[in-house]
């Protein structure tokens, strides 16, 4: 496989109109993307199972579940970003669009000069929009880490009767020694010691008895 088709980014056109979801395949392909297209809602999301795709085409009415219907689901069970295949293009669909989390939408009958550029503008939207949830999730978990560090250096200072920082350079070099994360010692020392706490309980139930 050439690294050229290994950066090809999927894009899924949604229509039950094949002609225009052939044509917009033939316009996305010829300017490099991959395409897939399905016909119904039910299918887009046999398809997005498979494979999720950088950015999808959905067309607002169709048979069965509607664009909107399906940009919910995918929005619940996915993260695939996706615009809007409208017949209206005034100010409520673009309303409409955002509203349900669209990175852009396309009017019928959509013109050939203007479809890479707003479908450029809204695959580079989504784009900055997986970037913003990458940066939140892996804030999300260095604040984790960093309460679980805390936590367990605050319990080796009252076991040891020591200063902050002598628990944390312990707890530090404990973790180098056995090649492991500072975070990962810390958060098998809380369990450590959740444990302790629920066999003390058990013991003293005992002892009462």
């Amino acid at each position: 496989m050439s690294p050229q088709a290994v950066t090809k980014r999927l894009i899924l056109i949604v229509d039950d109109d094949q002609l225009l979801a052939e044509f917009l395949s033939v316009i996305l392909r010829s300017s490099g993307y991959d395409t897939v297209q399905a016909h119904s809602a039910d299918h887009a999301l046999k398809l997005v199972a498979e494979r999720e795709p950088d950015l999808a085409l959905l067309d607002i009415h169709m048979p069965g579940m509607s664009g909107l219907e399906l940009a919910k689901q995918l929005n619940r069970e996915t993260s695939v970003p996706f615009m809007f295949l409208s017949g209206r293009g005034d100010a409520d669909a673009g309303k409409q669009a955002a509203a349900y989390g669209a990175v852009g939408f396309l009017v019928k009958p959509v013109d050939e000069k203007q479809l890479m550029p707003a479908f450029e503008a809204g695959l580079a939207r989504a784009d900055d929009i997986r970037q913003l949830r990458r940066t939140e999730l892996n804030l999300n978990a260095a604040l984790a880490a960093g309460r679980e560090t805390s936590l367990a250096v605050g319990l080796l200072m009252c076991k040891y009767q020591t200063d902050r920082n002598t628990a944390f350079e312990v707890l530090r070099d404990h973790a180098r020694s056995s090649r492991r994360k500072v975070n990962e010692v810390a958060d098998q020392l809380l369990a450590a010691e959740e444990t302790l706490n629920s066999l003390h309980a058990a013991f003293n139930a005992r002892l009462k008895k």
